[in-house]
């Protein structure tokens, strides 16, 4: 079962616990809003978070705004009432639970069965999504049966850099950013002379999710670029992540979002290109030919099925923009 098409350029982060960036985020224009209850949240703030997020969710207008919901990790004694209190109050205004440090499938498997309890018992007929962070060594040691389990359900992963630095012991301290140290010297030339390659130390780990992903129909999302004064170094990181099929990024600053959908908003050239390819290849079609060229260029039924692919992602946000609100800035 293929997962809502929902559009994800950007998914803005917003603590529970802050009530003026609650009260802010339905206008910022993010395609996506994720309401935080765990690492954003202070332990001695846990309960009042929730109660925030529930009143946020039954009092404002979200508008054209997918939620989602990251509860508290399922080692700790908050995740089970994060589920339960939110979904049982609020859960229709809802797109998704985020699952963080999902490390195997039987957490998507735990959290599954205890969302359809609730909607079977509170009489809910949407069933919620399921997205999840892989974000530790061992989630992305698992992350094909993580991506596997409950299709009905899963719609994306994140990448959380984070938390995932902290697991494989990087040395690093920048979230999201590329450190200048990785890069290897060539071996001296006949006149001593090195040349220096810079690598980008996440390739790996958003490489493997974007294939998980893709495999299992679930939605890739590039997680925190942290530096938010640094908007060139979040588009770099953005547009490597799209790069590598991705569909959006989180924003942890709303001055994210529209940077989020410079990136993943396909340019109007290429738009314009990619009905021009679809054109071509139906006019093909009607004369009994499977290729042509265009521009100088053959196209065939593989270059058809990535504009079509384009092109259905082009009307989700042509229909979204032209339904959103100006977007303001916190």
């Amino acid at each position: 079962m293929a997962p809502a098409p929902r559009l994800h350029r950007s998914e803005l982060c917003v603590p529970g616990s802050n009530l003026r960036m609650l009260g802010k985020a339905p206008a910022v224009g993010a395609d996506y809003v994720m309401l935080d209850l765990e690492d954003a949240v202070a332990p001695a703030d846990k309960e009042q978070a929730r109660a925030n997020v529930i009143a946020a969710l039954s009092e404002q207008d979200w508008g054209q705004a997918s939620i989602s919901l990251r509860i508290n990790g399922l080692d700790t004694h908050w995740c089970y009432r994060d589920v339960v209190d939110v979904v049982e109050a609020a859960g229709e205004h809802l797109s998704t639970i985020l699952i963080p440090k999902a490390s195997c499938a039987a957490d998507v498997h735990l959290i599954a069965t205890l969302l359809t309890q609730i909607e079977d018992g509170r009489g809910l007929t949407e069933r919620l999504g399921i997205a999840v962070l892989i974000e530790t060594a061992q989630g992305m040691f698992n992350v094909d049966e993580i991506a596997r389990e409950c299709p009905e359900r899963m719609e994306a992963m994140v990448f959380g850099v984070a938390d995932y630095s902290a697991s494989i012991q990087s040395h690093t301290a920048t979230i999201g950013g590329s450190e200048h140290g990785y890069s290897v010297l060539t071996d001296p030339d006949h006149e001593g002379a090195r040349d220096r390659h810079w690598g980008d130390q996440w390739h790996y780990p958003l490489s493997r999710i974007a294939v998980a992903c893709r495999a299992n129909g679930l939605r890739p999302i590039d997680g925190p670029f942290g530096d938010f004064n640094d908007p060139e170094g979040f588009k770099t990181s953005a547009r490597r992540a799209a790069i590598m099929g991705f569909e959006g990024k989180w924003a942890i600053h709303p001055s994210q979002v529209e940077l989020a959908h410079e990136v993943y908003t396909p340019s109007e050239a290429l738009q314009n290109r990619t009905r021009r390819i679809i054109q071509a290849m139906q006019d093909a079609a009607k004369e009994g030919r499977g290729a042509v060229s265009l521009d100088g260029r053959l196209i065939d039924a593989a270059s058809l099925r990535q504009a079509e692919h384009l092109l259905a992602k082009i009307d989700q946000i042509e229909a979204r923009d032209g339904a959103r609100a100006p977007s303001v800035q916190a």
